[in-house]
């Protein structure tokens, strides 16, 4: 049974374009656990939109656009953090900008992934400064014993920063996404079927 988390290094990088290219490579379901931020187009819109799969309801929408933990205060709502486990059955879970969000004032998202040992993938921009932030990531999700199953990058080619963080982090270097524009469902499958090999994710 194929079940991934895909988590990121920071916000904003990319990660639910990958989740989309993913689940719609694999045929997968995707379920986001929170949605932070209602006005523009959620996570689980743009995936179904890009990847023609089936998208599960989120498990909390928050309207105001920030942390979990700050936006669910901010529109008085309390996360149950026990009733947020993933659905069973092959599936995509993304997580909210970094492993090291809180989800809680007392939780993190790498907490919640420590809890389901659900392979997790790393996506990590390749630009400035990735490889501090890619390796403090991988070596958070390790400290809780997360399984990691590989990183995959995204935007330009920087052989040198995707080679050493593979390399230190110690984890498998999936591929790389280039940026897609247009960004259509069709031209975002052709550039993960060129830059990704499906067995890497058997």
């Amino acid at each position: 049974m194929t079940r991934f988390v895909i988590t990121g290094t920071d916000t904003g990088i990319g990660k639910t374009v990958f989740s989309a290219a993913l689940a719609g490579a694999l045929t997968l379901p995707y379920w986001k656990p929170i949605q932070s931020g209602l006005e523009e187009e959620t996570d689980t819109e743009a995936v179904a939109r890009l990847a023609g799969v089936p998208v599960l309801p989120e498990g909390y929408r928050l309207v105001t656009p920030a942390s979990p933990h700050l936006a669910a205060e901010i529109d008085g709502v309390t996360i149950d953090v026990q009733a947020l486990t993933p659905p069973e059955g092959p599936l995509i879970v993304e997580g909210a900008g970094g492993a090291l969000v809180p989800v809680t004032r007392t939780l993190l998202y790498a907490d919640l992934f420590a809890r389901w040992q659900i392979p997790v993938i790393v996506c990590a921009r390749t630009g400035l400064g990735t490889i501090n932030h890619s390796l403090m990531t991988i070596e958070a999700l390790k400290s809780r014993n997360v399984p990691i199953h590989g990183i995959a990058f995204l935007g330009d080619a920087v052989e040198d920063s995707e080679a050493i963080v593979a390399a230190l982090g110690g984890v498998r270097r999936l591929g790389r996404l280039p940026v897609v524009d247009p960004l259509t469902r069709e031209n975002l499958a052709q550039a993960f079927a060129d830059n990704f090999d499906p067995a890497d994710f058997a």
